[in-house]
């Protein structure tokens, strides 16, 4: 067993498998990215010998988690051999303390090399919050509802752009309609320790392009200090008709079910209006998909006109798009990236 350190971590991950040995429950809530997750303590032997800490000491919290592991230990050994490439892993727990220790002491004993990660999960959470203190060359794509900015997203990174897909990371479009047809969403830790990793692959002598979203995305949110950039970060505003908007807007939610899309309506009822809310429902009920979301954009467009005005200061351009071919829109937004950066 060799301890290394969070820097010496991260590098040797891209050659080494990793592996979680905290409960299953901490690992859900957070676990670094790749990692495999086996519990040297499940959930209920855990709270066991947390237990037995608290009442009985460090000594006797020992010897219940020798107790509860050695009847699967064999089992154990099995998943290390398996999962070891060319016998040798790298290991984890909370600290870097006794669960990690001990997996790596075992682990050992079945002849697979380790090296334990000096300060655990821990350490792996503070480089996390680390790397959002520093700037990022940002541009944000806004654009009203339905304005395709995640394709927009999805052909600059085609293009060999870089690009942060809040939405993706998410499992969620954004608006009260964003969790339709979609994932669960991560647990806030696990989106936020996924978007580290995305930003420490990073090239920043050249644009990374995000879209504009408020702080939360579902039930996400955004580390303040990367908001904070990414509000003030220069913005390209799309601009597409909106017939376009509602075509596509129906193209991507007209599968969703109506239980379910008419759910998501009732969230915005107070803020639709009763009346509007009302005749959309009733499109929606007569399956009329375009009623609805034509309606809808009264709404989403009053917001977002509202929002654009507390950020005209920071629009770098304004790009018409039919909706449909990307690769002019492409080109464009790429000279206006090279304009903006010659300038800055």
């Amino acid at each position: 067993m060799i301890p290394i350190g969070i820097n010496d971590f991260l590098q040797m991950r891209k050659e080494l498998p990793v592996v979680d040995v905290r409960s299953e429950a901490e690992f859900e809530e957070g676990h670094i990215p790749g990692a495999v997750n086996i519990p040297l303590l499940n959930n209920e032997e855990r709270v066991q010998v947390g237990t037995d800490y608290k009442q009985k000491g460090k000594d006797q919290a020992i010897r219940t988690g020798f107790r509860l592991v050695g009847p699967r230990l064999s089992t154990l050994m099995d998943q290390v051999i398996s999962f070891s490439n060319e016998r040798e892993l790298l290991v984890y727990c909370w600290r870097g303390g006794m669960r990690s220790e001990n997996f790596c002491n075992f682990s050992a004993m079945a002849g697979v090399k380790t090296r334990r990660l000096t300060g655990g999960y821990k350490a792996y959470r503070e480089k996390v919050q680390e790397i959002f203190s520093q700037k990022l060359p940002m541009i944000v794509i806004g654009g009203k509802t339905g304005s395709g900015k995640s394709d927009i997203l999805r052909a600059l990174e085609e293009s060999g752009e870089q690009v942060i897909d809040l939405e993706k990371l998410a499992n969620h479009k954004g608006s009260a309609f964003g969790g339709l047809l979609q994932p669960p969403q991560p647990s806030n830790e696990q989106f936020i320790n996924n978007l580290f990793e995305k930003i420490l692959n990073l090239d920043l002598s050249r644009p990374v392009w995000v879209e504009d979203e408020s702080i939360s995305i579902g039930k996400i949110f955004l580390p303040k200090s990367f908001f904070e950039q990414k509000k003030n970060a220069p913005v390209v505003q799309i601009e597409v008709e909106k017939n376009i908007r509602v075509d596509r807007l129906v193209n991507e939610y007209g599968s969703a079910p109506k239980d379910e899309f008419l759910a998501s309506m009732e969230k915005i009822t107070k803020k639709l209006g009763g009346q509007n809310f009302s005749t959309a429902r009733d499109y929606l009920l007569n399956g009329d998909m375009h009623g609805t979301i034509s309606i809808l954009l009264t709404y989403y467009d009053k917001t977002y006109t509202f929002s654009l005005e507390n950020k005209s200061a920071s629009i770098i351009s304004v790009c018409n798009w039919d909706g449909q071919n990307s690769e002019p829109l492409i080109s464009e937004l790429k000279s206006v990236a090279d304009k903006y950066r010659m300038k800055n």
